[in-house]
């Protein structure tokens, strides 16, 4: 795995950085000219795009620039090479790159053109990952998952992003079909957010890390009040009686359990990301946003554990009525235990064989026998019906 930074990963002055990348278009200039790259950072040599193995369509992949005007989308045979070459040209814009459910090849086609690490690229092929932020070389990586609640089979439902920054390219991954739904809903779309708030472009690409996650916090709200109106609807079953409660409440517990661990997980990677605006610089108007992200999701948190802990109080209460409800039966079943155990005893007695029985000689001992049963059996009868016990 990688070394995560422990103070946190945004980067600093973008648009420094964004001056330098100039060098990387001169260098490809001297490349075709068969002249030695020049000394520095970009003097890595990289794969012609030209010169790569055909890739697959890319249907599930779009480019989107980003300026103080609006967005404009980025089309071409390879949109990756297209978006790149974009960013150079433009570095006073943002580019972002969505992938829909990416193949191994497109991600591997992403690697290469963005230089990422080896291990980089394996958790990138590896989906069902941690919420995280990670920083390697000059590329923040962060994991983050979207939550929807769907009521029909009361089910929370997490769909894994994972964001690659980097200079003034954004590519964010939408490793499954929930992460895809999330991502064309409206919370998540860029080009709405960005219309209503286009201040937040001038901080740059961290303003798209700072769009996804403000969405992905805003999505708790919804998921809490269906689980709350799941709730409500199982207090009313177990006051019904109705059996089949418990399973029920096992069933939410589990979602809930499951949406705190994803809130901590972002807890952490928000926290992560405000202690990197201090060491790489970010100003202070970008770290205002983030902190009402956390603030916003600071008030989520407690709500999930405050419904874990009625969801609790429900069980008990269910187990409880649910074993008064078995006493009663335990009353009666024995009540109906003693009422047959009292003719049982009589035929028993009279059963055995014994040579002196006086009472089998009577002229009576039969019906005799036989109004002992019923009467001793009629007297308990009304006696446990007295004490409701019937």
């Amino acid at each position: 795995m990688l070394q995560a930074s422990p103070c946190g990963v945004l980067t600093g002055n973008w648009r420094n950085w964004c001056q330098n990348r100039g060098m990387s278009a001169r260098n490809k200039i001297r490349s075709k000219l068969g002249l030695p790259p020049l000394p520095g950072r970009s003097s890595h040599k990289r794969t012609p795009v030209a010169s790569r193995t055909p890739h697959v369509p890319k249907d599930n992949i779009r480019a989107v620039s980003f300026d103080n005007e609006g967005a404009f989308p980025l089309t071409g045979a390879h949109t990756i090479e297209t978006a790149g070459n974009y960013s150079e040209e433009h570095p006073d814009q943002i580019v972002v790159i969505s992938m829909d459910k990416p193949t191994d090849e497109q991600i591997e086609e992403l690697a290469e053109a963005w230089d990422l690490h080896p291990l980089l690229l394996e958790d990138l092929q590896a989906p069902s990952q941690r919420a995280k932020a990670e920083r390697q070389g000059d590329t923040l990586f962060v994991v983050t998952h979207s939550v929807a609640y769907q009521d029909d089979i009361e089910e929370v439902v997490f769909g894994e992003f994972n964001l690659l920054m980097r200079g003034n390219q954004v590519a964010v991954l939408c490793q499954d079909q929930a992460a895809v739904r999330a991502w064309q809903a409206k919370g998540f779309r860029l080009e709405h957010r960005f219309g209503e708030q286009n201040e937040l472009l001038q901080h740059g690409p961290e303003a798209v890390l700072h769009a996804v996650l403000d969405a992905v916090v805003d999505g708790y709200g919804p998921v809490l009040r269906g689980l709350e109106t799941d709730k409500e609807e199982i207090e009313r079953q177990v006051f019904s009686g109705d059996p089949a409660a418990a399973e029920r409440i096992y069933r939410l517990s589990r979602e809930i359990i499951e949406l705190r661990q994803m809130s901590n997980g972002l807890a952490t990677v928000i926290r992560r990301l405000l202690i990197g605006t201090t060491r790489y610089g970010t100003d202070a108007e970008l770290r205002m946003y983030l902190d009402d992200v956390s603030d916003h999701l600071s008030q989520i948190i407690p709500d999930i554990a405050e419904l874990r802990d009625a969801l609790n109080q429900i069980l008990q209460v269910n187990a409880t009525l649910v074993s008064q409800r078995q006493n009663e039966d335990m009353k009666k079943i024995s009540g109906w235990a003693a009422i047959i155990f009292a003719p049982t005893l009589i035929g028993a007695i009279y059963g055995m064989n014994f040579t002196n029985m006086p009472e089998l000689e009577w002229s009576f001992g039969y019906p005799l026998a036989l109004a002992a049963m019923f009467g001793f059996a009629a007297f308990l009868f009304i006696v446990f019906k007295k004490k409701d016990w019937m």
